[in-house]
């Protein structure tokens, strides 16, 4: 399952970032494997926003769509 498909208030963990340039864009919002987050909010044709801690973040879905994750 990709990050694209959580629901809102799903709890999952990211397990795989294979792409090396979507690793590193990850990381610059604070995010990496082994993770494990909240799903906020999903905006219809738009960003999935995402909870670290208490931190909000908006990832496009072209993003999320690249980043391997599972339900906790």
């Amino acid at each position: 399952m990709t990050l694209d498909g959580v629901k809102r208030g799903q709890f999952f963990k990211i397990t795989s970032i294979p792409d090396n340039l979507v690793r590193a864009q990850a990381i610059r919002f604070g995010i990496a494997e082994g993770e494990v987050v909240e799903c906020e909010e999903v905006v219809p044709s738009g960003p999935i926003v995402i909870r670290k801690n208490k931190q909000l973040l908006a990832l496009g879905r072209r993003l999320a769509m690249q980043i391997a994750v599972t339900l906790t």
